[in-house]
């Protein structure tokens, strides 16, 4: 699995992609947490629930359903009453977008069974054909026991700087729109 400092820097950066009309601050907090919040299926091993389970770990919590299904509640939760107008399906979208981004860096890793993207629909588990990221420790200590500096150096070139570049050109490119919106 990707760090969790890695999936709360890209759903944050995915979800702080909203309109200015929408509340982005709490957005990217949103969109942040809900990119973590997938890997809390690791008690699945405290309670003995087997890796390849639909209900284990990169299972059900990493599907594209469950994205979906936290991304409605997270704009629930942002948005309030505002959830029923098209601003609340605009940020139901962005935080499934964030939290369906966890499955999508993890399929990306170098390591483990696959992620369930399809579960309940298949319990089949897929990786991308390309896997340059590090695979972290499910167990913190183990993390911070010598592999936190190479793994998190892998992040940064294969994530942190590409997602961070494209965040500053889709920045760059709404203020030009909004300077060229404002010019007679």
């Amino acid at each position: 699995m990707a760090t969790a400092f890695t999936h709360a820097l890209v759903g944050g950066l995915l979800a702080g992609a909203a309109p200015e009309r929408l509340p982005r601050a709490r957005l990217v907090l949103a969109g942040a947490l809900l990119a973590v919040l997938p890997d809390l299926d690791v008690v699945a091993f405290r309670i003995d629930i087997p890796y390849g389970h639909p209900l284990g770990h990169r299972g059900v919590s990493h599907s594209l359903l469950f994205a979906a299904g936290l991304g409605a509640l997270g704009a629930a939760a942002v948005m309030g009453a505002r959830v029923r107008t098209r601003d609340g399906l605009v940020a139901a979208a962005l935080l499934a977008l964030a939290t369906a981004s966890h499955g999508f860096l993890d399929a990306f890793t170098d390591a483990g069974r696959g992620v369930g993207f399809l579960i309940p629909l298949s319990d089949a588990r897929f990786f991308f054909p390309w896997r340059p990221l590090a695979t972290s420790p499910v167990s913190v200590e183990a993390f911070f026991q010598g592999r936190a500096l190479p793994i998190l150096w892998n992040e940064m070139v294969w994530v942190w700087l590409p997602a961070l570049a494209l965040a500053a050109l889709a920045s760059l490119a709404r203020r030009r729109r909004a300077g060229s919106a404002r010019r007679p």
